[in-house]
């Protein structure tokens, strides 16, 4: 990440847009060193390594991942965003209704807080037939 104070939307987008990338060492400026991620459906990951390491098991499970913002607002380092997060798994293209809650401080996201439907999350992780 350059020098220069980000956005909260540049990073929130840059998060986003990471993801799809696979990459945790591209990911880890983004983060405060005392994180939380939080899937709300699930125990959240508290701190950097443990932020990273969940995702690292996402990157793991699945083939490809995109996330699609389809509308975003900002209050000050508060983003909120609506989006479409597409996972791939076993060649198959699952969709899952996402909203996200992120705080960003000092161009950096300090808290991310996910909330969908797990039975949703099911439906992609079980293979068909």
């Amino acid at each position: 990440m350059a020098d220069i104070e980000q956005t909260p939307e540049a990073v929130v987008r840059a998060v986003c847009a990471g993801m799809g990338q696979r990459d945790v060492d591209a990911l880890r400026p983004l983060f405060t060193d005392d994180v939380v991620y939080h899937n709300i459906p699930m125990e959240p990951a508290v701190g950097l390594e443990a932020t990273l390491d969940a995702m690292k098991l996402f990157f793991g499970m699945f083939e490809a991942i995109d996330i699609k913002i389809l509308a975003l607002s900002t209050d000050g380092g508060t983003v909120l965003t609506e989006r479409d997060d597409i996972m791939t798994m076993n060649g198959i293209e699952g969709h899952l209704p996402v909203m996200g809650a992120f705080e960003v401080e000092g161009g950096r996201v300090k808290a991310w807080r996910d909330y969908f439907d797990m039975g949703q999350v099911t439906a992609i992780l079980t293979p068909p037939g």
